[in-house]
């Protein structure tokens, strides 16, 4: 059976002489202890520590016959608590839920494991709400259907939202109503957040239901917009290859990791971000994808030929991008503006740095008539249909290395080499057999921090 008590030991005197009292939770032979908002001298303990205040005491009372009367009431599911658990139930059983709060420390762990860009998501969701509820805290009990319908029409209307930039200076912006597809994406982000907060304040297994409302019961979102394209055609890739931009600049680095991403299989800024240095030997670039790297168990590993075009680029920015933008997000927002300038001196509207990866995807398909499955390879996707036949087959990078070949065959055909190209393009490459991935190459390697 489970105790609580209201105890003073010398491990709770202060320097001021007082001591804070605290109630120990006797469980399963484990003590833990809850701090009260009670300070007590040494006259109002006898020689045992044993506090004689009557006005505290009957303070203290109260709160233990509530404490009691909890453990009570679980009855025999008791018996599945930890001392751990049964503190926190006791000490969370009448608070409530913030949400906000909660928010930011679920981004805070997604940021430990390299999940930046679901953090950053997220981000976006918390700070929403927070202009949308006028205030930085906000009760689970406030996110309800009502809630959701109201905020989603608030979503699609322009908004205000003030916000501290890398200065520390707050900068008030008016932010365009978001389309379908963007509500669609910030209800389902809102809904994993809603989810993660109840997968951390509810057990169900013992009975413990701190939320036990579901909104998302009543308000559905949905199935999901069908996605517009986001590629762009090979006479627009050269476009952008060609336009002249101004040197050290954002519309440089944008155009220049644009082409190198489309050149790498369509790689992630951040994982150009996260590369320690360019081995000019280098034949190969392997690194583990930092978007699926948590959530597979081979480490979303990938293994991709150094295309003579990409050469000049990984000298230019890897490894120094870290020494640019103390942060992936400082480069993720000079990629966002720069490609902004990007679409104003081309005259190519809507696209984005992700845009590469979809343009490589879809040159490779309906250009180069390469199979999806060896398409999905190159992209480091997961074949969530033949998980377990992939445990059987090992990897042979050379089919990543024929999508790849391919693509910048047929790009090379578009593009017209310029006598004052300080590199020749080899139009004449080979797949080799690379079924060994430490065999017939020399590697640079992505360094996780």
């Amino acid at each position: 059976m489970a105790t609580v008590n209201a105890v003073v030991y010398d491990q709770f005197k202060r320097e001021d002489g007082t001591f804070h009292v605290q109630i120990k939770v006797f469980h399963k032979d484990v003590r833990r202890f809850i701090e009260t908002n009670h300070y007590v001298t040494a006259r109002q303990l006898d020689e045992d520590l044993k506090i004689k205040d009557k006005h505290i005491l009957k303070s203290l009372d109260e709160t233990l016959v509530d404490y009691r009367k909890t453990i009570g009431d679980l009855g025999p599911k008791l018996d599945f608590f930890t001392c751990d658990d049964l503190k926190a139930y006791l000490v969370n059983k009448d608070k409530e839920v913030d949400f906000i709060a909660f928010c930011t420390q679920h981004i805070i762990s997604l940021r430990k494991v390299k999940r930046d860009g679901t953090a950053n998501n997220h981000r976006a969701v918390r700070n929403s709400l927070i202009d949308y509820f006028k205030k930085k805290s906000v009760s689970i009990i406030e996110i309800n259907s009502g809630m959701l319908f109201a905020y989603e029409k608030w979503l699609q209307n322009d908004r205000t939202m003030s916000r501290i930039n890398q200065l520390g200076n707050e900068v008030t912006t008016t932010e365009k109503g978001m389309q379908v597809g963007g509500v669609y994406s910030h209800m389902r982000d809102l809904r994993t957040l809603f989810n993660e907060a109840r997968k951390v304040y509810n057990n169900e297994d013992i009975g413990v239901v701190k939320i036990k409302h579901y909104p998302f019961k009543v308000y559905k979102i949905g199935a999901p917009p069908k996605t517009r394209k986001r590629n762009i055609p090979g006479e627009q890739l050269v476009k952008i290859k060609n336009c002249v931009v101004e040197p050290g600049g954002r519309a440089e680095l944008a155009r220049d990791l644009f082409l190198l991403s489309f050149y790498m299989c369509g790689m992630n800024a951040v994982d150009f971000y996260n590369l320690d240095g360019y081995d000019p030997q280098s034949t190969r670039l392997e690194y583990n994808r930092s978007k699926t790297s948590s959530l597979r168990d081979d480490g979303a590993f990938i293994s991709i030929k150094i295309v003579p075009e990409a050469r000049p680029l990984l000298e230019k920015y890897i490894g120094k991008l870290q020494d640019r933008y103390s942060t992936y997000n400082g480069l993720d927002t000079a990629l966002s503006k720069g490609m902004k300038l990007l679409r104003n001196t081309t005259g190519i509207p809507e696209v984005t740095f992700y845009w590469a990866r979809h343009t490589f995807a879809t040159i490779a398909r309906n250009k180069c008539k390469i199979a999806k499955e060896d398409i999905a390879e190159a992209l480091n996707h997961v074949d969530g249909e033949h998980k377990t036949t992939d445990i059987y087959i090992e990897k042979d990078w050379s089919i990543v290395d024929n999508v790849q070949v391919s693509v910048m065959k047929f790009l090379r055909k578009l593009v017209k080499p310029k006598p004052d190209k300080p590199y020749k393009l080899k139009v004449k490459e080979s797949v080799k057999e690379l079924n060994n991935p430490n065999d017939q190459r020399k590697t640079m390697r992505l360094v996780s921090a």
